[in-house]
């Protein structure tokens, strides 16, 4: 008999409703909203040296900190970085080359590398055959630390593009040909911590009711124990796949009705109807790009990305005899309608909970460095990623990687059945956005336009990024 198997037949009077997911980066949300930096919780966890993850909080309950910092940050970055732009523009040709001198130089990234220049978003690649420039292009702002360490524009509240994120992708479709054509992330339960779960339901009993609820999340908690974590496709301990994993949990505990979401999404748990879901049944939720959302120019030498970017799916399996699980090719009502939800409300999720323009981000600079490869816009630059891709020359892999997460465990008594929605994560495959048959054609030349709004003509040669 199967541990998922034994575990629900054991638990059909128990109403729980268990969440095996994980958290990472103590990265922040203020409680204002509108997208602006807001006062109260910033909330998040840390990973400790032993790459567990844990809850952590800061407080800032009259913003007089975040004010603090943003006046701060007004007087020293300079007016032309301060002032919002529409369309920044950041050359990735020339930031390598300051990047190699300041390497050689024996220096370290300044402020302004390190966070793009302020690019909130990129909205477009362009290539310059003329100057051999890459560009990415995209809407810009002067930017603040909030006090958990995330660095935000102090306008918009919306995350900035750094250049550690970057590096990872453009390492990831690196111009020697290299690339891998999944990331992901992923949380499993242990084996040891699935039996001693079915050990401690069928101690219980089935003589359990109303009232008995923190003990049945102590003991799942206790029995579970920490679940495993899983990253692929970039190295675990860069900032890139925190973010991943930070989405992950934050989209799980909305799903479980564990985090209340800054928009209206409905919880998974509000609209479900235990009847209607099988005992062996669990439930999968990952977030995937929306792979046709990039409008290329007839040339294929400029991109424009269109659309919210990420979507949320999920399919539901079960769980068979052995143990094993297998997916059903089909998706229960409640969870359909919350991962429909989820993507519908993505755009001004990510407006107010920061972590998800992070993602976002993410995954278009992997479809970005994706197309970049592809295009072969680093041989007709002429361009190899020099410090900005050696690990040795530009260290990114500086984090503790995430391993092991304490189960997340919220109780609810829902008709009769222990529900538990677990697995899913974040599926990359940013190749498959550039692919010829997930393309948008750019029917009425707009993307070219936007390209050849462009001068390139009087730019100094070491200025790397300008409006």
């Amino acid at each position: 008999m199967s541990s998922y198997s034994s575990l629900l037949r054991a638990a059909r009077c128990v109403a729980a409703l268990l969440a095996l997911a994980i958290t990472t980066t103590a990265l922040a949300q203020g409680t204002g909203g509108g997208g602006t930096i807001g006062t109260g919780a910033f909330s998040g966890v840390a990973v400790d040296a032993d790459g567990v993850l844990k809850r952590l909080e800061k407080s800032d309950p009259t913003g007089q900190l975040m004010q603090t910092r943003i006046e701060q940050a007004q007087a020293e970055l300079g007016q032309d970085v301060f002032q919002p732009s529409k369309l920044r523009k950041v050359s990735l040709t020339r930031l390598i080359k300051q990047m190699d001198a300041a390497v050689a130089a024996g220096q370290a990234p300044d402020e302004m590398m390190r966070n793009l220049a302020g690019l909130t978003r990129v909205k477009y690649v362009f290539y310059y055959p003329e100057t051999k420039d890459i560009v990415l292009a995209g809407p810009a702002e002067g930017w603040v630390e909030t006090p958990d360490g995330r660095v935000v524009g102090w306008n918009s509240g919306q995350p900035i593009l750094e250049l550690e994120d970057l590096a990872v992708a453009l390492r990831t479709f690196a111009p020697n040909g290299k690339k891998n054509s999944l990331v992901y992330c992923s949380i499993d339960p242990t084996q040891e911590g699935l039996m001693q779960m079915q050990q401690f339901l069928s101690q219980m009993g089935r003589q359990i009711g109303p009232g008995d609820e923190q003990f049945i999340v102590d003991g799942l908690r206790e029995s579970l124990g920490l679940q495993v974590i899983t990253v692929g496709g970039v190295p675990a301990d860069t900032h890139f796949a925190q973010v991943l994993v930070e989405a992950d949990y934050r989209m799980k505990l909305i799903g479980i009705g564990l985090e209340e979401p800054p928009v209206n999404i409905a919880s998974f748990v509000a609209m479900s109807n235990p009847a209607s879901i099988a005992r062996n049944a669990l439930q999968r939720w990952y977030f995937v790009p929306d792979y046709q959302r990039i409008k290329v120019a007839e040339d294929g030498l400029a991109a424009e990305f269109v659309g919210t970017g990420v979507k949320l799916v999920g399919e539901d399996e079960v769980v068979g005899a052995g143990g094993e699980r297998s997916g059903t090719a089909a998706q229960s009502p409640a969870s359909k309608k919350f991962t429909k939800s989820f993507t519908e409300k993505y755009n001004e999720l990510a407006e107010q909970a920061p972590v998800y323009g992070q993602l976002r981000n993410c995954v278009d600079l992997l479809v970005a460095a994706a197309f970049i490869q592809q295009q072969d816009l680093y041989g007709q630059a002429e361009i190899n990623l020099g410090a900005l891709g050696d690990e040795a020359a530009y260290s990114v892999e500086t984090y503790n990687a995430p391993k092991q997460v304490a189960t997340a465990v919220n109780s609810m008594w829902k008709g009769n059945r222990l529900m538990t929605p677990v697995g899913g994560g974040v599926e990359i495959r940013a190749n498959q956005a550039v692919d010829a048959e997930n393309r948008i054609t750019d029917k009425d030349g707009a993307v070219a336009k936007a390209k050849a709004s462009i001068d390139l003509s009087s730019l100094p040669a070491n200025q790397w990024w300008w409006d």
